[in-house]
């Protein structure tokens, strides 16, 4: 199968293993979401997949490639951007430096300016404040700039950690459509979450992780009907 394959991982801090025995499958061009409250591992899993915190057992498999002991880099040149939780752009660095840092790896002046288009044709609101500091711009439209950034570098998949997370409403809602606008471009989606309804409108398959272990697994319909599923996380 192309796509994510996640085998049997353990993750620890010190000696505290906080992934035990997690295997989640997502595949190619699909929206896969990650459930799950604070501390149940959500944060670990994308630490794990990036090698910042790599697992000491287990496997992880990216479209052919074994990414346990891999550089973070070369995780990334393998097809995998992050979009990190809390958006972390530079907020004294206008829009455009901005993007430009996701394309850091692309040598090509060519391929950077076509990447820059294609961000700016998914928000078009950026191409508009492309010269504005991104500190003087609302949650909203930070976490434009973090999605576009994420997208500079041609990514096979994008992993988003928590993007709805301090955003109001109505931008929770444009996130999301944007998200889902992004997999119709045919790019992979893993999406990490707690807002459920949101997340599972636009999910096609998906995990629930609960202290560290996945708790409950299957279609966004078959996660939505779960009766576990269904008391944990909408009353």
């Amino acid at each position: 199968m192309s796509g994510l394959i996640i085998e049997g991982i353990y993750t620890a801090y010190d000696k505290a293993d906080v992934l035990l025995d997690v295997s989640i499958a997502a595949k190619a061009g699909e929206i896969t979401c990650i459930l799950g409250s604070n501390g149940s591992g959500k944060s670990t899993l994308i630490r794990s997949i990036l090698g910042l915190t790599p697992p000491r057992q287990g496997r992880i498999v990216f479209d052919g490639t074994p990414l346990v002991g891999l550089d973070t880099h070369k995780v990334v040149a393998s097809g995998i951007a992050c979009i990190p939780e809390g958006r972390k752009v530079f907020p004294k660095m206008t829009v455009e430096e901005n993007l430009h840092l996701g394309a850091y790896q692309e040598r090509s002046n060519t391929v950077v300016k076509q990447q820059l288009e294609k961000v700016y044709e998914i928000f078009p609101r950026l191409k508009e404040r492309s010269r504005q500091l991104t500190g003087t711009m609302s949650g909203g439209e930070q976490a434009m700039v973090s999605i576009g950034r994420g997208l500079m570098s041609s990514p096979k998949l994008l992993m988003i950690d928590e993007p709805s997370l301090g955003l109001s409403p109505i931008f929770v809602k444009e996130n999301f459509n944007v998200i889902r606008n992004i997999n119709k471009l045919g790019i992979s989606v893993l999406l990490v979450e707690q807002n459920v309804h949101q997340t599972l409108a636009i999910a096609h398959y998906g995990c629930v992780l609960s202290q560290g272990r996945v708790v409950a697994s299957g279609t966004a319909t078959e996660l939505s009907n779960n009766a576990e599923v269904r008391q944990a996380y909408f009353g």
